[in-house]
């Protein structure tokens, strides 16, 4: 199948390239650098160079890949883990899952596009009883996370209201290569190539809705995750 992939050049994103390419499909992934957009061919993929704020330029270059799923992974969070670089990237990516995922739909549903599927998060259910399902109430009201998991919530009921096959995965707190961590520092925890591969698996699996992906350690539940996408949290790519 065609597929778009916003956020390539992202931690997710290029584990999930090359699951994408040996899978057979056919991919267009998008990157605001000319440099990554260079790497990001000579990995198999066609690539983009656009801005997700950038509407028009954004609708042309999905119109002209014409793809069949939209895989939203963009993010604007430092490389590195940093207290006061994080702080300052939060506004630029809550405007992301807000203003960019807007415009991101749109072009989408220009495109005639048949699934999209979005990262969300998992960490930000209102405090009740673990583990915590889908349909559990995520803590909107207060707390040092309201501002992000008001933009999420915001994200996701754009792309559950946008008439296409709608997939959300709240993915945990990601740990492995190319994350801030090598290994779990904060529940949930989910590897990054755990992550890649449930956005591969939701190309062609699962109905429409909203799905925990994260390690199975008992504060989110996953099950939907393993019966409908066939996820599985030990999932990793070949070293």
């Amino acid at each position: 199948m065609k597929v778009f992939l916003a956020g390539a050049s992202g931690a997710i994103g290029r584990r999930l390239t090359p699951l994408l390419v040996a899978a057979g499909h056919q991919v267009t992934g998008m990157t605001r650098n000319p440099k990554t957009a260079r790497a990001l061919e000579a990995s198999g993929i066609i690539a983009v160079v656009v801005d997700v704020f950038h509407a028009s330029a954004l609708r042309r270059v999905v119109m002209n890949a014409r793809p069949e799923i939209v895989i939203h992974q963009l993010t604007d969070l430092p490389h590195v883990f940093d207290e006061a670089a994080l702080a300052a990237s939060l506004p630029r990516n809550a405007r992301i899952r807000v203003e960019g995922t807007r415009n991101l739909i749109a072009a989408a549903q220009a495109a005639s596009v048949r699934r999209f599927v979005v990262q969300s998060i998992a960490f930000g259910y209102a405090s009740g009883v673990e583990p915590y399902a889908e349909t559990d109430p995520l803590n909107l009201a207060d707390g040092p996370r309201v501002g992000t998991m008001r933009a999420a919530a915001n994200m996701e009921e754009q792309v559950m209201a946008s008439g296409m096959q709608a997939i959300v995965l709240r993915y945990g707190v990601l740990y492995g290569p190319g994350t801030w961590s090598e290994w779990p520092s904060r529940k949930p925890p989910l590897h990054v190539d755990a992550a890649a591969h449930a956005a591969l698996l939701a190309v062609s699996r699962g109905g429409p809705g909203v799905f925990n992906i994260a390690d199975d350690e008992g504060t989110i539940s996953i099950e939907r995750a393993r019966a409908e996408l066939g996820f599985d949290p030990a999932f990793r790519l070949p070293s």
